[in-house]
């Protein structure tokens, strides 16, 4: 059953990252004179899912130095005043506006303390990420999806960096045997796109006037099993968690020339 389950969610991916590429696949940069703005929060509403966290098997000494002996999964974030950290907002069926340029903190990725810093990466499409580790242990980054690499960081603060050639969703996990690690990645080919911080708060400048589909997504924060794996440095068997499908929820918004425009989402289990 849970071989099932893995196999389905893969094929999800799969079709997503596919139906992704071809929505996005056509863009032409413009100047932008008279463009407005789009900004709004995504916000929780009902019931807060128990926060999911995975036992520290490996490495405690780097990965558990406070002794916890376990981990937050890190799927899903709610600040103080509702709001959901870590979901992309980007707007569906835009063909031109101003040039892709995307926040440098979402571009680089760092392997800290056994963990994905950070969580939720943004890279253009053919562009380069580069990626680090900071732990004195082997990591071993797999990617699937929009780009497959499996990339060994034996040694700290050492960058590799690998082209992100095709638009779409990355899935990032660790083979190197801290199998709680995970982490998502979109390859973009428009720069009308965004994660929301710790308030749930995102915005775009310099959006043509047009009516759009915007679009929120969350990688999804539910746990659907597990599954063996094989750390490559032991060659022991492991298991790895296996999350539920992201969850996607759509807008229309009307940008008018010089003015803003306010879209809120709320997001919950119902």
């Amino acid at each position: 059953m849970r071989t099932l389950i893995f196999r389905c969610l893969l094929l999800f991916s799969v079709l997503a990252v596919a139906t992704f590429a071809t929505a996005q696949s056509s863009y032409k940069v413009i100047s932008v004179t008279n463009g407005g703005t789009i900004a709004g929060t995504i916000k929780w509403s009902g019931a807060v899912p128990r926060e999911l966290d995975f036992p520290v098997t490996k490495d405690p000494q780097i990965c558990d130095p406070q002794g916890k002996k376990s981990v937050s999964l890190e799927r899903l974030i709610i600040g103080p005043d509702g709001g959901v950290a870590n979901t992309i907002v980007y707007l569906k069926n835009v063909s031109a506006g101003k040039a892709l340029e995307l926040p440098e903190q979402r571009r680089h990725l760092d392997q800290r303390r056994c963990h994905y810093v950070p969580h939720i990466l943004l890279v253009p499409e053919k562009a380069d990420l580069q990626m680090q580790s900071s732990d004195a242990t082997l990591h071993t980054i797999h990617m699937d999806g929009a780009a497959t690499y499996n990339l060994p960081f034996p040694f700290p603060n050492q960058i590799s960096s690998r082209n992100m050639s095709t638009p779409g969703l990355v899935n990032l996990r660790c083979n190197g045997g801290h199998v709680w690690m995970n982490a998502e990645m979109m390859v973009v080919p428009h720069p009308y796109y965004a994660v929301t911080d710790e308030s749930g708060r995102f915005e775009f400048t310099g959006v043509p006037p047009g009516t759009y589909q915007i679009v929120a997504w969350h990688e999804g924060w539910g746990l659907a099993g597990k599954e063996q794996a094989f750390d490559v440095l032991t060659e022991h068997a492991v298991q790895r968690p296996i999350f539920t499908e992201p969850k996607t929820w759509e807008k229309s918004v009307t940008v008018n020339a010089n003015q803003p425009s306010t879209v809120n989402f709320v997001l919950g289990n119902k």
